[in-house]
């Protein structure tokens, strides 16, 4: 496993959970470093998903110890810790009959914020991330796309300030152009913001070209911890030089276009 430089943001000690007799993750140790955008990867089943839902307390280990900025996450309020966190994950989730701007202001509004600074917080976060506050302020979510919709989400997670974001599979239902732009912008509003994110993704493709850092999981076990270039070179596990061989191969296809004959 990789050193950090910087302190753990989010830290897995020896952490397992079992569901119902069958054991989804077992004994991983992880941290996060502040700052640090982390991809997590595997096929379905790996306990990608269980571990993002430990962090925010949606589900609490069976065994071992998961800490948020160093305080074990089963002393804190789950509710007042969920509102700390930004969370995007696939289907958006958006109310339906709520407007662009009263779902981007729902957690500030539960957290007390006065409806001047809601209002402001609103307008911020649609400048943010690239829609026009004119015309989709008042839109409600059946009236986006589905590109709008995710970008919606991802004002919604950022809006009561968090520094901490947890991100499910936040692309996987986009199209190809939306998808890379979308990611593209959420990798700049994380550098821009100083965000700690975590993101579950099974597209290693995406992995390498989003993340500081890449963890692959297999049947609950954290099997490879590296950088993208390091995972890149190579790795003595065979699954995980599978899992990075769609990336290898069409970087090298990429390549050999560009650099051959012209048509």
């Amino acid at each position: 496993m990789s050193k950090m430089s910087t302190p753990a943001v989010i830290s897995f000690e020896r952490v397992s959970k079992v569901y119902d007799g069958t054991r989804t993750l077992e004994s991983v140790t992880l941290a996060v470093a502040e700052r640090e955008f982390l991809a997590i990867v595997g096929g379905s089943g790996a306990g990608k998903t269980t571990l993002l839902r430990l962090i925010n307390r949606l589900i609490d280990p069976s065994d071992g110890i998961v800490r948020l900025e160093g305080e074990d996450v089963r002393t804190l309020d789950p509710i007042a810790l969920r509102r700390r966190i930004g969370y995007v994950f696939q289907n958006i989730g958006l109310f339906p009959h709520m407007t662009v701007a009263e779902n981007i202001a729902i957690t500030p509004r539960l957290l007390g914020w006065d409806a001047a600074s809601r209002a402001a917080r609103v307008d911020e976060l649609i400048d943010l991330v690239r829609l026009d506050r004119a015309k989709y302020r008042d839109r409600l979510p059946h009236q986006l796309s589905g590109g709008e919709r995710q970008r919606v989400g991802v004002a919604r997670a950022l809006a009561a300030r968090p520094r901490i974001v947890l991100m499910d599979e936040p692309f996987g239902a986009l199209d190809p152009i939306t998808r890379d732009a979308l990611g593209r912008d959420v990798r700049a509003l994380h550098d821009e913001l100083g965000l700690t994110t975590v993101m579950i993704t099974h597209d290693a493709l995406e992995a390498v070209l989003l993340a500081d850092r890449i963890v692959v999981m297999r049947d609950g076990h954290a099997i490879a911890d590296g950088t993208p270039r390091a995972l890149l070179a190579g790795d003595a596990d065979p699954y995980v030089r599978e899992l990075m061989q769609t990336p290898r191969r069409q970087a090298e296809r990429l390549h050999a276009l560009i650099a051959g004959p012209a048509a």
